[in-house]
């Protein structure tokens, strides 16, 4: 039950918009570093993917390169998520290009091989998932709202790793 003091917080400040007291703590700014990180992890991925889009369209895979824009797209996604969170947040979300690189925990390649291109979105959506599920563990219950964020982005990045392996079986 919510106690008196939880709902006087909650009806003051609405210019602070889904801010609440509550996620206004000491551990906030880090958060935000974390999600900036997260941030430009999927703007590389939504690159990536695009390129290998592009590149894979040209070649004997058309339903590979179908899935490469869809996934883009659902990194896109994930990308502006994280973004509203950073302003829910009282943040300010980082699209610098020029640092895109350097913040991001995946890399952007460059193959010209269909399988060079799906081994190196799999291992991308490997560390993203690592990073996530490290930074579930980070969150805990400071921050029950963007945990869940994080968790069903976790989720979308095992099933992009999981089609990402059975092609690369194939």
């Amino acid at each position: 039950m919510l106690n008196e003091a939880g709902l006087k917080a909650a009806r003051s400040s609405l210019d602070d918009g889904a801010v609440t007291p509550h996620n206004n703590g000491p551990w906030v700014k880090d958060i935000i570093q974390l999600l900036n990180d997260s941030l430009a992890t999927e703007l590389v991925c939504v690159l990536r993917y695009k390129r290998h889009h592009y590149m894979a369209n040209g070649m004997t895979s058309p339903a590979i390169a179908q899935e490469f824009l869809v996934h883009a797209q659902e990194e896109q996604g994930h990308a502006d998520r994280i973004a509203e969170r950073i302003v829910q947040l009282g943040g300010e979300p980082d699209f610098n290009p020029a640092t895109l690189l350097s913040r991001s925990h995946a890399d952007y390649d460059a193959s010209g091989d269909l399988k060079a291109m799906i081994r190196a979105n799999l291992i991308a959506e490997r560390v993203a998932i690592e990073a996530y599920s490290q930074m579930v563990d980070l969150i805990g219950d400071k921050d029950p709202t963007t945990k869940r964020l994080v968790e069903q982005i976790l989720n979308d990045e095992q099933e992009h790793a999981e089609e990402l392996a059975t092609w690369l079986a194939i």
